[in-house]
């Protein structure tokens, strides 16, 4: 008897940063999941980065099969350096692999590099995460990405406004909220306690710290990241501080946390496990920096935000954030500010099941007969 087979729908998800996984891994799961689809997993960028921590270990530790590790850079790299890398050992990949669907997230270069493979190979690139903005070139890579992508998986209403004024179909783009939310509400998130253990500190109170280059201010780092310094040194409070990523700039940063080495109250680490991080930010009394963390994660939980200079600028307004200019006096005000600030709890970027919506849309019919050209939609014949 001759027997036939199902060809299994290849569908490849992109990854490059601690942060990114985080937010994927659920919907990788899901897919992995269903026997009709064949995971993949391309592990790049900071992943790579023994100075971060070499986190390509937390991919494989998920247990996800079919996992092809990248190095896409060396120190010296510039943005657009690590972009031509990336796209040059993707474009191998795909030709080798043929996926049928790309998955990318967010503004990095790798997630551009993933998005051009995809349209000058005729692959259909999905886009985790389009359609929001914040106050550097990443929004001009979160940007671009979505103009190279077919399909879009959004935060919220917001976000899809926006890539409609981009001129992208309202029926390509589809709303599934923040799938790290999926993350965030999970009843398996570490304890406390085992972070406090796993990680070696004590504090029962405690601030958040991640202050990442803003690759447009580049000459005026230095004195943002001396202020930031001397401003938590002056606090007396205790910190958890974890390194930004790999953008120009991050030298100067790090180079100025060398103060901070070797203090009872402040711990440094080059980056966490995305559910510990979680925990970690559950229980602070606040986040300090310019990391998305304090406009997107820190409010679904409620923790108050200091956030600081032009980063995360329009990225969510609500009453948990204090935007507050990189300057000593206006930090030190909003230190004394976020604590007596109630913890509020608001849902932005949604209430979790992202990743059953993000299924639901791939396993349909319809999904897979999306056209690879593109039309731009005018907003005066909508």
């Amino acid at each position: 008897m001759h027997m036939t087979t199902s060809k299994k729908r290849r569908i490849v998800f992109l990854t490059g940063t601690r942060a990114d996984f985080g937010k994927l891994k659920s919907l990788m799961s899901r897919i992995q999941a269903d026997e009709e689809f064949e995971l993949n997993i391309f592990v790049t960028g900071m992943h790579m980065l023994s100075k971060y921590g070499y986190t390509c270990i937390e991919v494989e530790k998920a247990g996800f099969r079919n996992i092809h590790k990248f190095i896409n850079q060396n120190a010296s790299d510039s943005m657009d350096h690590i972009l031509s890398k990336t796209i040059s050992g993707l474009s191998d990949y795909v030709k080798e692999t043929r996926p049928e669907l790309l998955i990318v997230h967010g503004d990095r270069v790798e997630a551009l590099a993933g998005a051009a493979v995809g349209a000058l190979n005729n692959l259909l690139v999905g886009h985790i995460e389009g359609g929001e903005v914040s106050g550097t070139v990443d929004e001009l890579i979160r940007h671009a990405v979505s103009k190279l992508s077919h399909i879009h998986f959004v935060s919220n209403e917001s976000a899809k406004n926006r890539l409609i004024q981009l001129g992208e179909r309202s029926e390509s783009i589809h709303v599934i909220g923040s799938p790290d939310v999926d993350v965030m509400n999970s009843s398996t998130l570490p304890s406390i306690d085992e972070v406090r253990k796993y990680y070696a500190f004590n504090f029962q109170h405690y601030g958040i710290l991640i202050f990442h280059p803003v690759t447009t201010e580049i000459d005026d780092m230095p004195r943002q990241i001396d202020t930031v310094v001397e401003q938590v040194l002056e606090s007396n409070l205790n910190y958890i501080v974890i390194y930004p990523n790999n953008d120009i700039g991050t030298d100067i940063i790090l180079s100025r946390y060398r103060k901070l080495e070797g203090m009872e109250r402040i711990r440094l680490y080059p980056s966490m496990r995305f559910e510990s991080f979680l925990t970690v930010l559950k229980h602070a009394d606040f986040i300090i920096g310019n990391s998305s963390a304090g406009v997107r994660e820190a409010p679904h939980f409620g923790v108050p935000t200091i956030n600081l200079g032009t980063r995360q600028n329009n990225r969510a307004k609500c009453s948990s954030i204090l935007n507050a200019p990189v300057e000593s006096s206006a930090i030190r005000q909003a230190l004394i500010e976020i604590r007596g600030r109630d913890r509020q709890v608001s849902a932005l970027f949604g209430n979790g099941g992202s990743d059953e919506k993000f299924y639901r849309i791939v396993k349909g019919p319809d999904f897979w007969k999306i056209a690879t050209q593109k039309t731009f939609v005018d907003w005066a014949i909508m």
